[in-house]
């Protein structure tokens, strides 16, 4: 599936990858954990790498190994540094009702493995949830 890099995309997105994930064997719950990482990450994408411009696409890729589902989101922008990258306060952010900064935290808590790559031009972030 490839979308323009757009939040009007997010609802079939969460379609897309809902239905792969059902269609592996995952329950509900599991469901809603890869649909919300897929979800942020996409955003991220969106509203990071690309800064909101739609004239970009975002390509997402599903897969089955085993007893794992994998995803993965490629774009063409600024790349995110996973070294630079570092766990939110929650408490603080709770406390001052501040919005976002959560969503690398959040992928990472609700998918069994995260990676980031750079190949050439193109980021690759690819997330992987294991059926059992």
């Amino acid at each position: 599936m490839t979308i323009k890099a757009a939040t009007g995309q997010l609802a079939a997105v969460r379609e897309f990858i809902a239905k792969r994930a059902e269609e592996f064997g995952f329950n509900e719950k599991q469901i809603s954990d890869i649909r919300l990482a897929v979800d942020e990450a996409c955003t991220n994408i969106i509203k990071h790498a690309y800064d909101y411009d739609e004239s970009k696409k975002v390509e997402i890729k599903t897969g089955y190994r085993n007893d794992r589902l994998w995803v993965s989101l490629s774009d063409t922008g600024e790349a995110f540094k996973p070294e630079n990258y570092s766990k939110p306060d929650l408490r603080k952010q709770m406390k001052s009702r501040k919005r976002g900064g959560v969503g690398v935290y959040l992928i990472k808590k609700l998918m069994d493995e995260v990676e980031y790559s750079q190949e050439a031009d193109v980021n690759v972030i690819r997330m992987y949830k294991n059926r059992s």
